[in-house]
């Protein structure tokens, strides 16, 4: 069992030892990948990096009302994923970072195909997804995973914004979700299937991955219609936030080659020029996030005129989640989901 270091900006961030279940190696260039020996600590150590000094990320300015909902929620929406609480509750079944995330989603879908789940969740390579399900589904059983996040979640969440009250924002959000169609949108339908949390701290976490989930379908949705394959949706994204061409696509499992030859398919359409994108794909990028934006219209309508004071209020909640280390600090990663 070999031992690698992987590295970021040339500093060592962690140290993995690669189990023979292991379907990928542990580097794709100098970046880690998220793979069946991922634990949580080691995910803390090599994605909890801050941003540069002065960073912003493109979207983020003069945003769209869907965009800045979007980025004002996403810590909230993503809380059952980056907190230690659910990690850890999770961890007593036999789960890691990995298998607790793809799966606890997964579960969203009820008893899914590894080939449902690979092209639900779009933007993972499909062996290492599937080897990572495969192994997890294994663990426990459905219902089981999905009470324990739950239950974990919430008491987490509970413990960041303590004091605070939430329940006025819980009920907007709430209020634009279920305004909203499930049509096409699998991981939205699923999750929107569950049962709502009793407390308004559960309420407002559901809300905010359930609009999170939305705009995931639909941004999907979006980036196949303009003729994108996976790959070149992680590699559009990763440009477009203003990120380093494969420092984010290599997370989702990609190797080198395949990164290379989904950068050059998108050099041949002039959608990039060099490692970054062209005017033309700046263009092309944009209708797309607009495309995004305007599927879930019909949430921000019904949001209405609270959307001002909805936006303020989780940004600020979102703050705490941050500062506790339950979401990453890089304005890129937030930007980029």
């Amino acid at each position: 069992m070999p031992t690698l270091v992987c590295c970021n900006d040339d500093v060592a961030l962690l140290t993995q030892t690669l189990r023979d279940v292991d379907p990928l190696p542990w580097l794709i260039g100098a970046h880690p990948v998220y793979g069946l020996a991922m634990e949580y600590n080691d995910v803390i150590a090599a994605r909890f990096a801050p941003s540069p000094d002065g960073a912003v990320a493109k979207p983020t300015v003069q945003a769209s009302s869907a965009r800045q909902l979007r980025d004002a929620v996403e810590p909230i929406a993503m809380h059952s994923v980056w907190c230690r609480g659910t990690n850890e509750r999770l961890a007593k079944f036999g789960h890691n970072f990995m298998t607790a995330y793809v799966c606890s989603r997964a579960a969203l879908l009820g008893d899914p195909t590894p080939g449902v789940v690979a092209s639900s969740f779009a933007v993972f390579e499909p062996d290492m997804l599937t080897g990572v399900y495969a192994a997890g589904k294994e663990l426990c059983e459905r219902s089981a995973l999905l009470q324990a996040r739950d239950e974990a979640t919430i008491a987490s969440l509970s413990g960041v914004l303590a004091g605070e009250d939430v329940c006025g924002v819980a009920d907007v959000l709430r209020r634009g979700v279920e305004a909203a169609s499930g049509t096409g949108r699998p991981l939205f339908s699923g999750l929107r299937d569950q049962p709502w949390p009793d407390s308004d701290i559960g309420q407002l976490w559901r809300a905010a991955e359930l609009f999170r989930e939305h705009r995931g379908d639909s941004h999907v949705a979006a980036c196949v219609a303009a003729g994108l394959d996976p790959i070149e949706m992680n590699v559009m994204t990763e440009l477009f936030v203003g990120m380093k061409l494969g420092t984010y696509s290599a997370t989702r499992g990609w190797d080198e080659a395949a990164l290379q030859g989904g950068a050059q398919r998108l050099r041949d359409r002039g959608l990039i020029d060099g490692d970054g994108l062209s005017d033309a794909g700046g263009s092309f990028r944009s209708g797309i996030e607009h495309h995004t934006d305007v599927a879930q219209q019909s949430i921000i309508a019904a949001i209405g005129g609270d959307l001002g004071a909805v936006v303020e209020a989780t940004t600020a909640w979102s703050q705490r989640c941050v500062d506790v280390q339950a979401f990453p600090p890089n304005v890129f990663k937030r930007a980029a989901g």
